[in-house]
């Protein structure tokens, strides 16, 4: 599996993507997000380990906690991705267009 692939995989799952979402605004520890979201904390640490794992999420030592942050560069990895996609549905949908254009 390419790492896109695995990243858009693990997205596939809601609380991921509320995980990631809740992280790209700020560092958070565990606890907070278990706080903020309707599983256990233990459940969120098995999400983030997956975002990890497929690059999307950093975490830290800080003192005695650990905060998970996203990570830019995967989501660099991503969005390039994403962008070439529309990029080639947008180059799709002209080619697709043009002979309508030249029957008028």
């Amino acid at each position: 599996m390419t790492n896109i692939t695995a990243m858009l995989t693990a997205l596939g799952d809601p609380m991921r993507q509320s995980i990631l979402d809740r992280l790209s605004h700020g560092p958070l520890p565990v606890g907070q997000l278990a706080d903020a979201l309707p599983i256990s904390r233990p459940a969120v640490s098995q999400h983030l380990r997956v975002l990890k794992d497929v690059g999307l999420v950093l975490d830290r030592q800080e003192g005695t906690r650990r905060l998970y942050q996203a990570d830019p560069e995967g989501l660099a990895l991503l969005r390039a991705h994403l962008d070439g996609v529309w990029a080639r549905a947008l180059q799709a949908f002209g080619d697709r267009l043009a002979p309508e254009e030249e029957d008028h």
